[in-house]
């Protein structure tokens, strides 16, 4: 299983999405107290850091 991204409940609770590297099944389950926490934040910001688009195409509000 690869880890490919995170979902947030509406009540806060995090669960990690993850894609079965054998037949592509995605499947979610709840983080644990031992999940490095680290590593969760990194998966969660991974589509702010590398967007599927250019940044600097978005129009600036007020200009």
């Amino acid at each position: 299983m690869e880890p490919i991204g995170i979902d947030v409940h509406g009540d806060g609770e995090w669960a990690l999405i993850h894609r079965c590297t054998g037949c592509g099944t995605i499947r979610t389950n709840r983080i644990a107290g031992d999940d490095q926490e680290l590593a969760l934040l990194q998966l969660a910001l991974r589509p702010l850091a590398n967007p599927p688009f250019p940044l600097d195409a978005l129009p600036v509000p007020g200009r």
